[in-house]
């Protein structure tokens, strides 16, 4: 009897298990459930009685104590032991935009109480670092003497270093998103525990104040943390603020303040391609969209709308509808926007269209694209390919959200999941002791931490499941947060797709196209696959020097191109690209290469220019 190939065998039950998710449809319910422990699994301080995650201890007992305040509670960042006040601060606000915008739907599956629990540790902890209205207790914990050691949370012998902001040591970006938090969270909370919401208001206005009158850079106060979240700016994170303060308050001041600010601040003039902890433009300028297809614009209509071009432009590039200035995609279909933990800008983004798609339909209108007119059905559909790529439905068969599915990362880095629980193993696991025999062991992690959207793959949708890869395997609370949102609208029933991925390896060279350049370009598709009714094609084009001299800033244009390109960067001009930087000259006889995917035929590829 002829042995089966172990590899082949491991392939077709992942294919078999892959084609079952699809036929059925995934169980976002499930998935929201599970995210809602992650949070669980993130908390510092005294755990509630109720708490789920069972391997989880109390920890951060005296954060704060030492500076003479109470910092005790609050969220652990990833797979460390730092309170990081700005992606905390944002995973807040995206907890609470999921509780306003689905709260029909989370309410529906029965999970409001612990999507409010989970808001309520941060904005909890909020309040508490917020001492003085110009004084915001920023982080805790040290970034450097963390990473060092690999231990559980309830072990930590790492300084618990609290940094604050105030007068002297501004911080608008953080203070500003905290603010947005607080305001956003009080709408959260309002139909359920009114003075509760009234007090998150009153501390997000001072926030306000404090961030909008003492403006500066939040790691130019706190250089601890510069190397872990730079800021690229505080203006997003003011206007983002004031228009969550206006959506809580309906106070014209706060709507005044974004549109005076707009040019100023950038709002109307940035076009962006990412929305994250870091860069909010995308979400002020979809935020303030929905207040003018509210029909709430007023005097400020002529503004919101010049916000809103650059919603649409955010949108359309997801879509690929943007006139070629889109955003990049792997093979597989994942928008891809850097190489560390790219899933937490792609839970973002699919979150924010789903939100955007529910406007639009409640306003009876549509996206404008370059492209043209987009149903607003088209951004959840988005929406919806980016979490089920999450979920496995990817070339790997890969769930990225930790214990959901039959396949999912078991080497997550992460400390309190890769060491015995301290209620098994209850002798202390030190610095040092940690690393050497648990953060190398080979096994999976002890503890499973349900919930957890690791980093992701890489922009060839490849995937290595290695606790020291923590690009890849290292779990973020900001990225886990928009998937509360996202998974219960999508929970939604809707006509599903039936038709498996199907990939196979191919090889099919085309001829050689000879421009009037002394260069040589052969074109040939090097894979091919299928999604649904569309089959996709991995285009590889070989640029060669025929000539005897050497090639100088080559110029190309590429038209026809639908998809994502690698290995050339655009140019100013439209359709045109250079070759990268390390490869400015092109030898005589040498060759380079790049490649792009799209559904469809080839691209025609011309030179415009060289030296």
């Amino acid at each position: 009897m002829k042995s089966l190939n172990f590899g082949g065998l491991c392939l077709l039950l992942g294919v078999l298990v892959l084609e079952a998710l699809i036929a059925e449809g995934f169980n976002y319910g499930d998935a929201l459930d599970k995210t809602l422990m992650f949070f669980e699994a993130q908390r510092s301080g005294k755990l509630p009685a109720n708490q789920r995650v069972k391997w989880r201890g109390d920890s951060g007992l005296k954060d704060g104590y030492l500076q003479g305040v109470n910092l005790v509670g609050g969220y652990y960042d990833a797979g460390d032991h730092v309170k990081f006040g700005l992606p905390m601060a944002y995973t807040v606000t995206m907890l609470a935009w999921g509780a306003i915008d689905f709260r029909k739907e989370i309410t529906e599956l029965d999970q409001m109480g612990n999507a409010l629990w989970s808001l309520r540790w941060g904005t909890d902890y909020f309040m508490k670092a917020h001492t003085q209205p110009n004084v915001l207790w920023a982080q805790v914990g040290d970034g450097d003497s963390d990473h060092y050691c690999w231990e559980r949370a309830e072990d930590m012998t790492t300084p618990r270093t609290a940094y604050k902001l105030d007068q002297n040591h501004p911080g608008s970006d953080l203070a500003g998103e905290t603010a947005a938090a607080l305001a956003a969270s009080a709408i959260a909370f309002k139909p359920y525990n009114s003075s509760y919401s009234n007090l998150l208001l009153l501390h997000a206005k001072q926030l306000f104040t404090f961030a909008d009158k003492y403006r500066g850079l939040y790691d130019d106060s706190i250089q601890n943390a510069k190397q872990f979240y730079t800021s690229s700016g505080y203006s997003d994170e003011l206007l983002w603020a004031a228009a969550w303060l206006y959506r809580a308050t309906d106070d014209e001041y706060f709507l005044k303040y974004v549109v005076d600010n707009a040019v100023y601040m950038g709002g109307t003039g940035w076009a962006v391609k990412e929305f994250s902890w870091d860069n909010k433009y995308a979400g002020v300028q979809i935020l303030l969209s929905q207040i003018l297809l509210e029909g709430r614009g007023g005097a400020y209509t002529s503004t919101l709308k010049q916000y809103q071009a650059k919603a649409n432009y955010f949108a359309c590039a997801c879509l690929q509808k943007n006139d070629g200035y889109n955003i990049h995609k792997t093979p597989g279909g994942l928008m891809y926007v850097r190489e560390w933990n790219n899933l937490q800008y792609a839970s973002s983004a699919a979150f924010l269209l789903a939100v955007y798609s529910d406007s639009l339909s409640a306003a009876n209108a549509k996206l404008t694209c370059p492209e043209g007119q987009i149903p607003p059905q088209a951004l959840l559909d988005f929406a919806r390919s980016q979490a089920d790529y999450f979920l496995g439905k990817n070339p790997k068969s890969m769930s990225y959200l930790v214990g959901y599915g039959q396949q999912y990362p078991i080497h997550v880095h992460h400390r309190g999941s890769s060491i015995a629980s301290i209620f098994s193993l209850q002798s202390t696991v030190e610095c040092v002791q940690g690393f050497e025999k648990w953060y190398r062991r080979p096994e999976g992690n002890p503890n499973v931490i349900h919930g957890a959207l690791v980093g992701g793959p890489d922009q060839n949708d490849n995937f290595s499941d290695d606790r020291s890869n923590y690009e890849q395997t290292e779990p973020t609370l900001s990225g886990c947060a928009p998937l509360v949102g996202l998974f219960s609208k999508l929970q939604t029933p809707v006509p599903r797709p039936t038709t498996p991925h199907s990939y196979q390896e191919t090889q099919k060279t085309q001829e050689p196209y000879r421009s009037h350049a002394p260069v040589e370009f052969l074109h040939s598709i090097t894979k091919t696959w299928t999604v649904g009714p569309t089959t996709y094609y991995r285009h590889k084009v070989i640029i060669k020097n025929k000539s005897e001299k050497p090639i100088k800033d080559l110029k190309l244009v590429i038209e026809d191109l639908s998809g994502s390109i690698w290995g050339l960067n655009p140019t100013q001009q439209r359709n045109t690209y250079e070759l990268p930087q390390w490869q400015k000259v092109l030898q005589p006889g040498s060759e380079c290469s790049f490649v792009y995917v799209q559904g469809g035929p080839q691209a025609k590829v011309t030179v415009q220019s060289y030296n």
